[in-house]
C-alpha cells in the first residue's frame, strides 16, 4: 500500500523551479502533484495519485484538466526538462562523449477505445496487440543517460491519403480501387506502398509519418539546436535502413552505428553472401590460423560501459554492403571459442575501429533501460482516451525519468537527503526512486510526531490519512 503524501517530495521541489514558466500558477500546483503522484503513487492513474495527497487536497478533476485542458506546450516542457538536466554538471551533454540511440516501444493496452491506438506486432510475445508506439531520441554517456525527445506514432489515415496523394502529383492505379471493398488490407498496403516510394517529396510526406520520418524529425531538431555537436546514433535492425542511413550521412552529417540481421547480404569479390554466412566462414578462417600458428581472424576488444569493462573477440573491416555502399563492419562474438551468437554492426565512419564501434552501438542499451524503467513510472500506465492528454502524460513521465537521473548526479540534493535520512545514497533510478518513497514515509512519521508534541489527539492526525486510504 503506498504512503498517503504530506508534502512534496525534495526531489520534486528542488527542481521545480525550472519547470515553473511552462504552467500557469495553478496548473504548476498541479504539475508538482502528478509529477509526485508518479514517484510515489503504485497507482498511476490520476484517481490513485489524487487520493493520495493530505494536505494538497484537491478535486480529481483539477488533476485531470492538466492533461486534458490546461494550456501548455510540450515542447515548452521538453526544454526545460534538458535544462534542468544541464544544470547538473555530471548530468549534461557531453560534446564528444556522448551517444544518441532511437528505438521505439509499444504502450500495450486492452480495448480499442484509446485515440489513435493500433493493432500492432509485438516481437517480445509474437502477437499482434492493441498499443500505442512510442519513438524516442536518447542520449547516454558514461555518467547519465536520459530521453532528449518522444512522441507517438500515429497510425495512416487511408482516406487522407487517397485523397492527398494524387493532390500531391502521385497517381493511383484505377485497377487498385476494387481492393478497397472487397480486400481492404490489401488496399492500406498498395497506399502505404505508394507513400513510401514517394515519401521524398514533401506534400506526400506530411500525409502520413512513419516511425522512421518522427525518427528523422527528431534528429534534425536535435541537430538544429546543436549545430556544433557531432554525436553518433546508433540503433537496432528495424531503423538500418538505407534511406535513413543516406538521411545520416548526407544530411545532417552525423556518423552512425547500425545493426544487420544475418540474413542481411554483404558483397563479397567471390559474389553476394548473408553476413550470417560470411561469420561461418570467417569462423572457420579463425580456427586454421590459430591452429597455424597466425594472426587470429578475430581479435580481442576491451570496451569501457558504464564504468565497467567488456570483452568481445572482434572482425572489422570495410565492406560494400548492398543499397548501404562501403561500411565499416564489425562482428562480434563474447567467447574466445566463437560459440555464442554472433552480431553484426556496420558504421558509415571507414576509419574506426571495431572498439568505437562497439562502444558507440553498446549506448543504444540505455533506452531499453528507460522503456523499462519509464514503464515503472507510469508510462503505460494511462487511462485517458484523448491522443493529446495521452501524449501530455509521457512527457511528464519523461521528466520524472530526468529528475531521478539528475538527482543521481546532484550532490547538493544527495546531501540534503542523506542528513535527512541518514542513507548513504548512491544507486540506479530504481534505487532513488525508492528513496524518494521512504523520504515520503519519512515526512509522513515527522507529521504525526509533530501533532502528538503539539498535544493533538492521535485520532485527529490519523483521520486525514486513514482517507486517503479507503477513498
Amino acid at each position: 500500500m503506498t504512503t498517503p503524501i504530506v508534502s512534496f517530495p525534495q526531489i520534486v521541489e528542488h527542481y521545480a523551479h525550472f519547470y515553473e514558466p511552462v504552467f500557469s500558477e495553478d496548473a504548476f500546483i498541479q504539475f508538482k502533484r502528478y509529477i509526485s503522484g508518479l514517484l510515489i503513487s503504485e497507482n498511476k492513474s490520476i484517481d490513485g495519485i489524487n487520493r493520495l495527497f493530505v494536505e494538497e487536497k484537491r478535486n480529481q478533476s483539477s488533476l485531470n484538466r492538466l492533461l486534458t485542458a490546461y494550456s501548455w506546450s510540450r515542447t515548452e516542457l521538453n526544454e526545460a526538462r534538458l535544462d534542468m538536466l544541464n544544470s547538473v554538471p555530471r548530468a549534461r551533454i557531453k560534446k564528444t562523449r556522448g551517444v544518441l540511440g532511437l528505438d521505439d516501444t509499444l504502450l500495450t493496452h486492452y480495448g480499442q477505445q484509446f485515440e489513435k491506438i493500433a493493432l500492432l506486432w509485438d516481437h517480445v510475445d509474437n502477437r499482434y496487440v492493441w498499443a500505442h508506439n512510442l519513438v524516442s531520441l536518447h542520449y547516454s554517456d558514461e555518467q547519465t543517460d536520459y530521453p532528449i525527445d518522444c512522441q507517438l506514432w500515429k497510425p495512416p489515415d487511408l482516406e487522407k491519403l487517397e485523397d492527398g496523394l494524387p493532390k500531391a502529383g502521385v497517381s493511383l492505379k484505377e485497377s487498385k480501387f476494387a481492393s478497397k471493398g472487397t480486400e481492404p488490407k490489401k488496399w492500406r498496403q498498395y497506399l502505404l506502398g505508394v507513400w513510401r516510394r514517394n515519401q521524398g517529396k514533401t506534400d506526400v510526406a506530411a500525409l502520413h509519418q512513419s516511425k522512421l520520418l518522427i525518427g528523422k524529425q527528431m534528429i534534425q531538431a536535435w541537430v538544429d539546436d546543436h549545430p556544433d555537436l557531432k554525436l553518433p546514433v546508433t540503433f537496432d535492425s528495424w531503423y538500418t535502413q538505407p534511406a535513413f542511413c543516406r538521411f545520416l550521412t548526407d544530411t545532417v552529417k552525423l556518423p552512425y552505428v547500425g545493426t544487420l540481421n544475418a540474413s542481411d547480404k554483404i558483397l563479397l569479390q567471390s559474389g553476394k553472401m548473408t553476413v550470417g554466412d560470411f561469420a561461418k566462414q570467417l569462423q572457420k578462417e579463425h580456427k586454421t590460423a590459430i591452429k597455424n600458428g597466425n594472426p587470429p581472424i578475430f581479435k580481442p576488444i576491451t570496451i569501457r560501459y558504464k564504468g565497467t569493462k567488456e570483452h568481445y573477440f572482434s572482425y572489422c573491416k570495410t565492406h560494400r554492403i548492398p543499397k548501404f555502399g562501403k561500411q565499416r563492419l564489425v562482428i562480434n562474438f563474447r567467447k574466445a571459442d566463437l560459440t555464442d551468437k554472433p552480431v553484426f554492426y556496420i558504421c558509415n565512419r571507414l576509419r574506426w575501429q571495431a572498439k568505437g564501434i562497439t562502444s558507440t552501438r553498446r549506448h543504444r542499451w540505455p533506452i531499453e533501460v528507460y522503456y523499462e524503467e519509464g514503464k515503472a513510472e507510469g508510462l503505460d500506465q494511462y487511462q485517458l482516451r484523448d491522443f493529446e492528454g495521452i501524449s501530455r502524460h509521457i512527457a511528464l513521465v519523461a521528466v520524472v525519468y530526468s529528475l531521478l537521473r539528475a538527482a543521481q548526479q546532484d550532490t547538493v540534493l544527495r546531501d540534503n537527503l542523506q542528513r535527512q535520512l541518514k542513507l548513504i545514497l548512491e544507486g540506479t533510478v530504481a534505487f532513488w526512486r525508492r528513496t524518494t518513497e521512504a523520504e515520503n514515509l519519512w515526512n509522513l512519521a515527522v507529521l504525526i510526531s509533530s501533532g502528538l508534541l503539539a498535544g493533538k489527539p492521535i485520532e485527529g492526525i490519523l483521520a486525514p490519512l486513514l482517507q486517503t486510504m479507503v477513498q
